[in-house]
């Protein structure tokens, strides 16, 4: 398994797997090709269908245009064997000759590849030795240690200042979605809602007023991310609201101070790092449960440890944060990261505080196994058919064609 810093990207959204895993493909391509006189990028599958609506030709045109002319070819019919996000990329000299070409793919949560043979450019080092959940909670129980201590094993030492500047972005991505008000940009025409969220739960009793905060939060990221700001990847773009939202609200309303949260924030990308090893974190290839279905999952383990509990107890947590999004599709309105993209975020932080006191009232023990839910996340994810992943063709996706 990677470092958690390819998990939690610090970004740009909307979308990490069309937007931002494409705007890194073309810098890649730009380096390699910065005396090219102009370019083609083809679009395939996914990425074509719904990439107007993630602005995957403006990140791309963003660092080539300045090079060279560019084409963008939309082939939305058309899937590489590989992953449904592929893009090709051509390069031309003068006398109008391919002089390079480069097939790659935007495989979730902002990362790339080449497919089966993945070549040593895109490849960052594995530091984790165990990459299930069953292995590392024995780990920890052996050893008496939580599943922070494990990340603190395998990562460098400079890991607790990035999940530092992940923290504080996070944080930021709150703060500045509850202080933006307007409509989002788009075809929806669809207006910000975190800021009359917060004021109105700020109105309720306590017991209400916690639930309705946690909404505002996630509102704030995710309109935020649909708005082009800054946001971190937890683990993708689209999903990039609930883990803030979770962890925001416990750090004001219960006072964890910020160590306790960069170890919730450890745990929690742990979780979405064996999703993304054994299964996968793109809606364009496995349907929503593998974006907003891990971030809940994510949400309910850092949540979990926040509150006490023992590694049986988070991955209980977060087995649950999961199998009860089994089966979510990919259906984005026009191809946004909207409707329903943005409710859903605020839905799974408040499934997440759920999963976090159902587990804390068991005792561990339970019958489905994180691990097994991943593997049956992955298996019904290319079950479903395509129009539910991202093609924007089917499902709600459908009410705008």
């Amino acid at each position: 398994m990677k470092s958690l810093k390819e998990l939690y990207k610090i970004g740009k959204g909307p979308s990490s797997s069309h937007t931002m895993g494409p705007q890194k493909a073309a810098t890649i391509f730009a380096k390699k090709n910065s005396h090219a006189a102009r370019f083609d990028v083809t679009l395939y599958g996914s990425l074509a269908a719904t990439g107007k609506g993630h602005m995957t030709d403006a990140a791309i045109e963003d660092i080539l245009r300045p090079l060279a002319p560019v084409d963008i070819l939309w082939e939305p019919t058309v899937f590489l064997p590989y992953h449904p996000n592929g893009m090709k990329f051509v390069a031309y000299n003068q006398d109008d000759q391919p002089t390079d070409e480069w097939i790659v793919y935007s495989v979730g949560g902002g990362a790339l590849s080449e497919g089966k043979d993945d070549s040593k450019t895109l490849h960052t080092p594995d530091i984790y030795d165990l990459h299930t959940l069953k292995d590392v909670m024995k780990w920890c129980y052996d050893n008496g240690c939580a599943y922070w201590e494990y990340v603190d094993k395998c990562e460098d030492s400079d890991i607790w200042d990035y999940l530092m500047t992940v923290w504080e972005t996070m944080k930021q991505s709150v703060e500045n979605g509850l202080n933006h008000e307007g409509v989002l940009p788009g075809p929806l025409h669809l207006p910000r809602k975190a800021a009359i969220y917060y004021v109105k739960a700020k109105g309720y009793k306590a017991s209400l007023q916690s639930r309705g905060l946690v909404y505002a939060y996630a509102l704030a990221v995710s309109e935020e991310n649909a708005a082009g700001g800054t946001i971190v990847t937890a683990p993708t773009c689209g999903s990039s609201g609930v883990l803030p939202a979770v962890l925001y609200h416990l750090s004001t309303a219960h006072g964890f101070s910020d160590t306790r949260i960069l170890y919730a924030l450890a745990t929690a990308g742990l979780f979405g790092n064996i999703v993304k090893t054994n299964a996968s974190i793109a809606g364009a290839d496995v349907g929503c449960q593998g974006e907003v279905g891990v971030a809940c999952a994510m949400a309910s383990a850092a949540a979990c440890q926040l509150f006490g509990g023992s590694p049986a107890q988070i991955e209980y947590a977060a087995e649950m944060g999961l199998e009860h999004h089994l089966g979510m599709t990919c259906d984005p309105i026009c191809g946004m990261v909207q409707i329903p993209c943005i409710e859903r975020n605020a839905f799974a932080a408040a499934r997440a505080l759920d999963s976090n006191l159902y587990a804390a009232f068991s005792d561990g023990r339970h019958n489905v196994s994180f691990d097994r839910v991943v593997n049956v996340m992955k298996q019904t994810g290319h079950d479903l058919p395509s129009l539910y992943k991202e093609t924007g063709e089917g499902g709600l996706a459908k009410i705008h064609h």
